[in-house]
């Protein structure tokens, strides 16, 4: 490989939430990579540094060519350049179009087990969590349409978020899938917030499918985020752009940004932005491959000592959602006692909800070493775990 990702970056001391962590413990919770981002982005980030003048920025349509043509060019789909709206972040994006495009108290749809912060954005902003929970059964999750149909059928349900590619499962919702949704939510008015931020970090040979490519009647009143943010672990930068096809849509909700000041750029995030979506395709593509060796170097190490887990296959994301129902079915205390035993920190399922009670998941943007460390780290405590039971 061009890239060495198995080059250990010391984290401790940074301000690191991921790594503010006691000496001997491991954290691998928290989906950021430990792994240095492509040179080029740095390079451009010293340039803006070098100035020494950090004064206010604007949005450059060079941004938004370069977004249009990342998207063009890896996913096969080519956005309008009007479609889209520069915003600081995909959460701070979805806060505030809770807050402006809906009313208090209206629902919001989603399919647990989910991403955890949806849930503190939807009720810190006053709006019901409504569950069309997804059904679990040999190792897979689907869609169960009939609950799925009468949750967006309730009057007070104005919106759905649909993480694509799923978090915590690393499962990728396909064309077909993502229309069925769409027509549903245009027959019962209901507007789709399509969180993609994953979306970059497929496995090799597969492929995501971003909302705004699906026919116009259902993307109509679609509002897709994505980010440089996971894809080249850029979340300090605070960049990220909705991709609106329907302009009344989109005037909304670059309004929405703009009133909580989530549409200004800092300093850092155009160029390095820019420099990522421009220079980054080789650098990304050599990593989804060694996220795929971490992946396959856990299941088989889990199948052949670790009888008792099961790591679901995943199609994106480096993250891994690890079924740990023949051990436990109260995945934060089983995580805190692996945490307290062994000092590997993973992130307990219960968080994500749903089912996620069975589950812990873990986070593999790390050098191979670390996946090592973590593997037998987890051995070390379902073995003490065990031994705890029998007692």
């Amino acid at each position: 490989m061009k890239y060495d990702f198995d080059k250990i970056n010391d984290r401790r001391d940074t301000n690191s939430n991921k790594w503010n962590v006691e000496e001997n413990e491991l954290p691998m919770w928290v989906a950021d990579m430990d792994i240095q981002t492509v040179p080029e982005v740095i390079e451009a980030m010293h340039k803006d540094v070098e100035r020494g003048i950090f004064g206010y920025q604007y949005v450059p349509d060079e941004y938004y060519r370069a977004v249009a043509n990342w998207y063009r060019t890896e996913h096969d789909f080519s956005p309008k350049l009007e479609w889209l709206v520069f915003s600081t972040g995909v959460m701070p994006s979805i806060g505030a179009i809770l807050r402006h495009m809906t009313d208090v108290g209206d629902n919001v749809l989603l399919q647990e087990p989910n991403y955890n912060s949806f849930y503190k954005t939807i009720t810190n902003n006053g709006r019901h969590i409504l569950n069309s929970e997804l059904t679990y059964k040999n190792g897979t999750y689907e869609i169960d349409w009939d609950d799925l149909e009468s949750k967006l059928a309730d009057p007070q349900t104005t919106v759905m978020i649909i993480c694509n590619p799923h978090n915590p499962t690393g499962h990728i919702w396909d064309s077909d899938v993502l229309t069925r949704i769409g027509r549903l939510a245009w027959r019962y008015n209901v507007m789709i917030i399509s969180d993609e931020i994953h979306g970059d970090l497929t496995m090799p040979g597969y492929n995501y499918t971003p909302f705004a490519s699906l026919d116009s009647e259902i993307t109509n009143n679609s509002i897709s985020l994505v980010s440089p943010s996971k894809t080249f672990n850029l979340a300090v930068l605070h960049a990220s752009t909705m991709i609106i096809p329907n302009k009344d849509v989109r005037e909304k909700a670059a309004r929405a940004v703009a009133i909580d000041g989530s549409n200004e750029p800092g300093v850092l995030a155009i160029d390095a932005s820019i420099a990522a979506y421009t220079k980054g395709s080789e650098w990304l593509h050599e990593l989804r491959k060694y996220i795929q060796g971490n992946r396959e170097y856990l299941e088989k190490f889990a199948k052949e000592n670790i009888p008792e887990i099961k790591v679901l296959p995943a199609q994106a994301t480096y993250l891994a959602w690890i079924d740990c129902s023949k051990l436990t079915n109260e995945s934060d205390k089983f995580n805190q006692f692996l945490r307290d035993e062994t000092g590997l920190y993973l992130a307990e399922g219960t968080k994500y909800k749903g089912n996620g009670n069975q589950f812990l998941r873990i986070n593999l943007s790390t050098p191979r070493s670390n996946v090592e460390d973590g593997v037998q780290r987890l051995k070390e405590g379902i073995e003490k775990f065990i031994q705890k039971d029998s007692e």
